[in-house]
């Protein structure tokens, strides 16, 4: 079951759900009409830094375990420009994170929740795709969310820091799940590592 507005709102009151900073305001008011909350997603957005992976002799070997380490040893890690941005270019993959940390805490008096994160159909319509293939973040879930973005349009695209570049969709689990965390349990670089 796919969470409304105004549910992913009590689950952020009853804290199935912690979402750091967490994203205002609430509901649009005259004052500030560009409210994250959609009826049926929150937007998250983009930190200030991006992973990119170096060219080279290498090659991505998934049956080693560690992508994290070895993403943080052979990607250029770089700040945003604040003024210019970061120009994205055609056919470029480089990897985010979101600029707010998400949590889903398992608590066996409360529903679980789930979520996924898909991009935006606006990126999308311009070639950008981001978090493509991988949009599950499980129950118990703990850090910031590495977007994979790679933009296919033919035309590069400027990514600014604290844009809204991703949409979370909140689902509810059936049963309490046991914890069983991911290798990116605690992340905060886009590599994958805690730090």
């Amino acid at each position: 079951m796919v969470l409304s507005n105004v549910e992913i709102h009590k689950a952020l009151d009853d804290g199935r759900l912690v979402i750091t900073p967490e994203p205002t305001p609430r509901t649009p008011t005259s004052n500030n009409p560009d409210c994250p909350y959609n009826t049926t997603s929150v937007d998250l957005k983009l930190g200030n830094t991006l992973s990119i992976p170096k060219p080279g002799p290498y090659a991505y070997d998934l049956r080693k375990p560690g992508i994290a380490n070895f993403l943080l040893q052979n990607c250029d890690h770089v700040q945003i420009d604040p003024v210019g941005g970061f120009t994205l270019k055609t056919n470029q993959l480089v990897l985010g994170k979101t600029l707010e940390r998400l949590t889903l805490p398992i608590n066996p008096n409360l529903p679980t929740l789930a979520a996924r994160t898909e991009g935006k159909s606006s990126f999308a319509r311009c070639g950008l795709l981001v978090h493509f293939t991988a949009p599950t973040v499980h129950a118990d879930f703990d850090g910031t969310l590495t977007l994979e973005m790679i933009l296919l349009g033919s035309t590069s695209m400027i990514l600014w820091s604290e844009m809204k570049i991703c949409q979370l969709i909140l689902e509810e689990v059936k049963g309490t799940p046991f914890p069983n965390q991911s290798q990116f349990q605690g992340q905060t670089t886009p590599a994958g590592s805690p730090n």
